[in-house]
């Protein structure tokens, strides 16, 4: 399987918010082998291996999990006992239910509310706020940057951890995020992490878990959960949905990529190390090929991108087309719609 990489912005915002709290992080930096200079260029991108050696830096420089952001330290331990807590229940619909009362007794942790979903799934909202806006403009970002990357960290460990409970993959209907939409480009890459085209300026971090998994049984034990909690947060950075099949391997291929035209079947099928042949024998044993999972990628994240309000002219350069008429031909034919239609609907 190909190798994720990570945006850098959850490094770079971390490290900027520590250094507003007189907290040097730069350790966590040498540790990882990554760069200040790095970190300057907004579309960056880590490797697991470096995300995850700079998380567990910051864990042994703050003894707090949640790196100093949350309203009050969380000791180094806590995730272990609430995991230890989740694994022992029957089906994944049971470990949510555990973790929201679990975490009703944790005040440093936000409180996670459970109820039924606006697209029929089971939607989990964090209690995530800013702080009050009477403090110092300094105080008041300070307080919004350390929301985004809290509501960041803990959806996307809510998410994969839920993934690895059940050993399969969690389809997401919905992710709500209470901050504004970056540039589209890093917006790309929260639709990228949750596997689903994610709404900004929401009133409350939310997610919404299809309901077909929520009784999926815990496969899970004491002893994979040691596995999990040595090699942590490595499974957390680089497993989006545990889906070994070869269609999913190629989809997240083309992803990292986005301009999934400019991506041949000789270079998915280096990536994957496998032969040309023997991928697309696989793809058509699982019904589809390389051309149609191509066109799927670029479909979704064209109809994500006129959501978000980019133009017509910036979506078909960004995303690989000789021009804007090539753009409306490809969308027309993949939604049966123009693109108009769903510019921010």
């Amino acid at each position: 399987m190909t190798a994720r990489t990570i945006p850098a912005d959850f490094v770079r915002r971390s490290l900027e918010l520590s250094a507003r709290s007189g907290v040097d992080l730069s350790p966590a930096l040498s540790a990882a082998g990554i760069t200040a200079a790095s970190l300057e260029d907004p579309l960056a991108r880590l490797t697991p291996t470096q995300v995850t050696a700079f998380t567990q830096a910051v864990w042994q420089i703050t003894g707090d999990e949640l790196f100093g952001l949350g309203p009050a330290p969380v000791p180094r331990g806590t995730f272990r006992l609430v995991c230890l807590a989740l694994i022992h229940t029957a089906d994944l619909s049971a470990a949510l239910e555990r973790m929201a009362d679990i975490l009703r007794a944790l005040p440093s942790l936000p409180a996670l509310h459970i109820g039924p979903g606006i697209n029929g799934g089971t939607r989990m909202t964090i209690d995530i706020r800013p702080a009050a806006a009477e403090r110092s403009t300094e105080d008041v970002q300070s307080s919004l940057e350390a929301t985004r990357v809290t509501t960041d960290f803990l959806l996307i460990l809510l998410h994969r951890f839920a993934a690895w409970l059940v050993g399969k993959r969690v389809r997401l209907l919905a992710v709500e995020l209470p901050y504004p939409a970056p540039l589209p480009q890093l917006a790309e890459n929260y639709d990228h992490i949750f596997g689903v085209p994610v709404t900004f300026d929401s009133d409350i971090p939310a997610i919404e878990f299809d309901n077909a998994v929520m009784r999926a049984p815990i496969i899970q034990t004491e002893e994979t959960l040691e596995d999990y909690l040595r090699e942590s947060p490595t499974l957390l950075m680089s497993e989006r949905d545990y889906d070994s099949t070869a269609s999913a391997q190629v989809r997240r291929v083309l992803e990292l990529g986005m301009k999934g035209r400019t991506s041949t079947a000789e270079d998915i099928a280096e990536m994957l190390s496998i032969s040309v042949p023997h991928l697309r024998r696989l793809l058509r044993q699982e019904g589809t090929s390389l051309n149609q999972l191509r066109e799927e990628v670029l479909r979704d994240a064209a109809v994500a991108g006129l959501r978000r309000g980019e133009t017509v002219e910036d979506l078909s350069a960004r995303l690989g087309f000789s021009e804007p008429s090539a753009f409306r031909r490809a969308f027309k034919r993949w939604t049966g719609s123009t693109p108009s239609s769903y510019r921010g609907a």
